[in-house]
């Protein structure tokens, strides 16, 4: 039997105006994870290098912003749960989720040597933490906020982390730059907890934009995805509920930029105003969708978006796989990603052209496997 969408929303309970904002996120998420040359990306599609925002900055904080949406229509039946059931239901399925996310990172599980030899990878070395584990823990410590100490609750969490977590970063970092690379507490701890070896590397140091620490800060993106569904939800589909979204994002937004006059945005280390600031613009663009699709109902354009909003997690995952397993394939000294990069892309197009429409052709043929699972009532729940 088809299954419920993953940390997703019965289909007869469904808000259009969610359903697009998440495959929004889904196909950006794809776009920007999967160019065909990271050496050639337009600047707007780069994360920001340490300080500072751009559009891609944007997309993480909405995919925890959407689990919090639907967790907004999940939590109505887990609030009725009995503890023991409850407990057991979220500490199964962030488990899950936060394997599944380590087990990407292990993928394709071999590696090949300068001599051709292949071995399998070093599993100590692994990789710990990523996005899909992110989503997990923040899945999991919004789901304990909410039913230990509800909405209200909530807020007072949210108010606090932000606060405390602003604190931390300045009281345990270095004292010449607590917000810098080398510097911020957010290494620190991982460093002691984790260990270099299973942090990321990309920035040029052991370091990890998906850390403990900074896990923290992050779970309020969850609950205020949350809070904005209850809040559609009780309201309704109306002009009332878009000026409110539209007031609080500008508020948030507005409270972001002052704040970081003190406590700088930066993604990397999920800092407390760069929280309120994407708070604040999911917040305007859920405004914009609901006016648009629910209000004006002008929807007609939204079912490409759907397809990817009603299996969001999986073809995230799909996404992962599918470009690792065309990097392992190998096509004379190339690989099948660059044999069909090289092939169709690059051999007419501007460099960062080409890697730009790779990967928009790459979240289509995405979008076709939503398509088709969509097409046959297929909706995975993890």
């Amino acid at each position: 039997m088809p299954q419920t969408p993953t940390l997703g929303i019965p289909m007869q309970e469904r808000y259009l105006a969610l359903d697009v904002l998440r495959g929004l996120t889904i196909a950006l998420m794809i776009v920007v994870n999967t160019p065909g040359d990271w050496s050639n990306v337009f600047s707007p599609l780069l994360h920001a290098d340490w300080h500072g925002f751009t559009i891609t900055d944007l997309v993480f904080p909405t995919f925890l912003f959407v689990v919090g949406n639907a967790m907004s229509f999940s939590m109505k039946k887990m609030e009725k749960m009995s503890q023991g059931a409850f407990l057991k239901k979220v500490f199964k399925r962030a488990a899950l989720i936060f394997l599944i996310g380590w087990g990407l990172n292990a993928f394709p599980f071999f590696e090949t040597n300068e001599t051709g030899v292949v071995s399998m990878i070093d599993w100590s070395a692994v990789r710990l933490l990523g996005v899909l584990q992110r989503i997990a823990l923040c899945y999991l410590i919004a789901s304990l906020v909410l039913y230990y100490i509800g909405k209200r609750g909530a807020i007072i969490f949210s108010i606090l982390s932000l606060l405390g977590y602003w604190g931390v970063l300045y009281f345990f970092g270095n004292p010449e730059d607590p917000y810098s690379l080398e510097g911020n507490a957010a290494l620190k701890l991982d460093l002691w907890l984790i260990g270099a070896k299973n942090l990321y590397t990309g920035e040029g140091i052991p370091f990890d934009p998906e850390g403990v620490l900074s896990t923290w800060p992050s779970v309020v993106n969850v609950i205020a995805g949350f809070l904005a569904g209850k809040f559609i939800q009780q309201i309704g589909n109306n002009k009332r509920t878009v000026k409110a979204l539209l007031l609080a994002g500008l508020i948030a937004v507005g409270f972001s930029v002052i704040w970081e006059l003190a406590f700088p945005i930066n993604k990397k280390i999920w800092t407390s105003s760069y929280v309120l600031l994407t708070v604040g613009l999911d917040l305007i663009v859920l405004g914009f969708l609901v006016l648009i699709i629910e209000v004006q109902k002008f929807n007609k354009w939204t079912y490409p978006l759907e397809v990817f909003g009603r299996n969001p997690l999986i073809l995230y995952i799909f996404a992962w796989l599918v470009i690792d397993i065309m990097y392992a394939i190998p096509v004379g000294e190339n690989s099948l990603k660059g044999a069909i990069y090289s092939g169709l892309f690059t051999s007419w197009l501007g460099s960062k052209t080409a890697s730009f429409l790779f990967a928009i052709a790459y979240m289509s043929l995405i979008w076709c496997i939503g398509y088709v699972m969509d097409k046959r009532k297929i909706y995975i729940k993890v």
